[in-house]
């Protein structure tokens, strides 16, 4: 058996294609006709757009769609075009160039702490490798016609590749790549394919033609199938269709325990794009718009305009439903080159989020006066990012309070009681969170950081990876603090890092008092669903033994069967 991350649930039974992606090295060279080489690439620009944009027509109202034409506007950006240029005019050769500018901004993305900017790294790759086959001349594989119940085994699921499948004859996918927020993540849960991500040497270890069974939801991938263990899974298969018709049956309905406690179930997004995306998932909000991603691939930061497009789109279409809008986490590790932020030895401790954007009021006043601004047409909020002291908090409201008596001067319409929340994220804002709910209109917690400050590990080193889950009793005490202290001071505590859509960890959550829960589109109807399933008592019953575990493990196994 091959284990993995199981990134879209569902069982698969069938046997393996292997994908293996062209050799796409090519021979460097120095260029004296700059004129004739600064050509060809905008040819082979040329050629990789229209191929782009049939391919997300092809994919019309899929993730797939959206992310092929993210592709186009990034290799387009003015910025990235004139680095590949000056390479080129420097006598590098069209490839050359193109992989220098890719690999520097892959580099960015990959620093960032986040696993949806990080996910961005995938993006330019996939832009990469397919610009550099136009370059070379190299064709595509088919693979729009493929046997039924085909388990396909890649080393990353790109969206590229996915407008060319043949997706009704796909059973499972594997990959060697891959979190739970990758791109292979995403397409595989809105095509509803069982898929395992991060199988290690998966292409090495399968074989063409082999049967396997491909669990999703465990994550594991079984290489030796006998009867009796097909007959289970076949169960299994059965039982799983089940289950996602009774979530499908929560569209439409208010978000509850079993016993009638309301709670709010949020979104998470990234970009104004996204929107659809929400309101497909029946969310009844945005607990999280990440602002950072109006702010990259791109040449200079985004005019006033611009951003209050951007944000009063998410007003409109949210129609009156809260959006919280995160402003500006950058800096450090999520490096932007237009900004000019300096290297740091140390970024997860440095010059990032709310310290990098009140050093830099004018450009921070121009995002919250485009929150403000947008704030007219919905019902928008503000968040603030890697909150570590009071005095954040108050320097940002009397940022907000300059800008809206510079409105009313001007005349310009705003909602005078916009909210002000901070992202409780880190150690100090979690033993200081009774001041902070002094200040603070809500409170939103996000687990990815929280985790990774209070157990002092990197999320992206593999050593310490024991280290870096919710199941840790220092965190589980921490989440249970935070929101004691928001509810002590009658403010909402909500949750946007990825544990608020773990359904294992969700009767703790409703047992510490958790007012709102925000994840990402796919997950929203099966947190609902969880929710309406326990009683405040029994997930006040499963929170007292948790809480009594004294390792992540024993939290982990319990909580994977509490009814024991």
């Amino acid at each position: 058996m091959l284990t993995g991350i199981g990134a879209s649930g569902g069982i698969g039974i069938g046997k393996v294609l292997i994908y293996r992606e062209p050799d796409i090295r090519y021979a460097d060279r120095a260029v004296s006709d700059t004129a004739a080489e600064k050509t060809r690439f905008a040819e082979a620009h040329k050629r990789f757009c229209a191929d782009t944009e049939r391919k997300a027509q092809s994919m019309a109202g899929t993730a797939a769609e959206e992310i092929l034409r993210g592709h186009i506007a990034m290799i387009s950006d003015p910025f990235m075009r004139s680095q590949i240029d000056e390479r080129i005019d420097g006598g590098a050769c069209a490839e050359k160039a193109l992989e220098e500018v890719c690999d520097m901004f892959i580099a960015i993305f990959s620093g960032a702490d986040d696993e949806l900017t990080r996910q961005r790294a995938a993006d330019v790759e996939d832009i990469k490798r397919h610009i550099l086959q136009v370059l070379l001349g190299i064709e595509e594989v088919d693979l729009g016609s493929l046997p039924a119940d085909t388990v396909l085994a890649v080393s990353e699921l790109t969206p590229s590749m996915t407008a060319a499948l043949d997706i009704k004859n796909i059973c499972g996918i594997v990959t060697e790549k891959g979190g739970k927020t990758s791109h292979s993540a995403i397409i595989s849960r809105a095509l509803r394919i069982p898929s395992v991500l991060s199988v290690e040497n998966a292409l090495a270890t399968l074989t063409d033609g082999c049967e396997v069974i491909v669990d999703g939801s465990a994550g594991e991938v079984y290489t030796e199938v006998d009867d009796a263990l097909r007959e289970k899974y076949r169960a299994l298969q059965k039982q799983y269709a089940e289950r996602e018709a009774l979530t499908a049956r929560y569209r439409g309905k208010a978000t509850a325990t079993a016993d009638g406690i309301s709670k709010e179930l949020f979104a998470n997004i990234g970009t104004h794009k996204d929107l659809e995306s929400v309101l497909e998932a029946d969310a009844e909000g945005i607990g999280l718009f990440r602002t950072e991603f109006l702010f990259m691939d791109r040449a200079a930061a985004p005019t006033e305009d611009e951003q209050f497009e951007a944000y009063k789109s998410v007003a409109v279409g949210m129609q009156g439903k809260e959006v919280i809008i995160r402003t500006l986490d950058v800096g450090g590790d999520k490096e932007i080159p237009y900004l000019g932020l300096k290297k740091e030895e140390n970024p997860f401790l440095g010059f990032r989020a709310v310290r990098y954007c009140l050093k830099h009021r004018e450009s921070y006043k121009t995002q919250l006066r485009a929150v403000l601004r947008a704030s007219a047409f919905g019902n928008l909020s503000v968040m603030i990012p890697l909150v570590t002291c009071v005095e954040e908090v108050r320097e940002v409201k009397a940022l907000i309070d300059e800008i809206k008596c510079e409105l009313d001067g001007s005349g310009i319409p705003y909602k005078r009681d916009i909210k002000v929340g901070v992202m409780i994220e880190t150690p100090a804002a979690c033993m200081i969170a009774d001041l902070l709910a002094k200040e603070a209109d809500f409170f939103s917690i996000g687990t990815n950081d929280l985790i990774g400050y209070t157990m002092a590990a990197d999320r992206g080193n593999a050593d310490v990876g024991y280290l870096y889950t919710v199941y840790q009793p220092a965190v589980l005490r921490a989440l249970k603090h935070i929101i004691s202290c928001a509810s002590a001071a009658k403010i909402r505590c909500g949750m946007c890092g990825e544990a608020a859509a773990d359904e294992k960890l969700l009767p703790l959550l409703v047992s510490f008092g958790l007012d709102e829960f925000s994840v990402s589109p796919v997950s929203v109807l099966g947190v609902r669903a969880a929710l309406a399933a326990r009683t405040k008592a029994e997930c006040d019953r499963i929170a007292e033994k948790a809480l009594a575990l004294t390792t992540a493990k024993e939290v982990e196994d319990y909580l994977k069967n509490p009814e024991i």
